[in-house]
């Protein structure tokens, strides 16, 4: 019991991640950057995956699944978060002349996808 209490909290602080659009929408649109085309793609790409994640909540599994699934809804929280972070500082690099902010300043190779060798 005490595994499934730590399990869905962690699931809910996954989740506090803002979103890339929000992220976007908080820089300045008088930055020279703003109006390029990369920039435009950043942001439209943001908010396409801003939209498939609300047409998709990924903690519906827990509800279906039960209590058992709570390591499934965390694993999908914490990816969710991966890629809010890894759009939100596409979004900064492209849009933004100023340099990353303390959060959004990592190795984007940490979030990449892991190789997989099946035997």
């Amino acid at each position: 019991m005490r595994v499934a209490m730590v399990v869905a909290l962690t699931a809910t602080v996954a989740g506090c991640v803002s979103s890339p659009v929000q992220y976007g929408a908080s820089l300045s649109p008088q930055d020279p950057k703003w109006a390029t085309p990369e920039c435009q793609q950043a942001r439209m790409d943001a908010l396409n995956y801003d939209r498939r994640e609300k047409q998709n909540p990924g903690w519906a599994a827990g509800v279906v699944l039960g209590p058992y699934s709570m390591g499934l809804v965390a694993a999908i929280k914490e990816n969710e978060q991966k890629r809010r972070r890894l759009l939100a500082r596409e979004v900064h690099l492209q849009c933004s002349s100023l340099p990353l902010p303390k959060d959004l300043n990592f190795d984007p190779q940490i979030y990449a996808p892991k190789p997989t060798h099946y035997p």
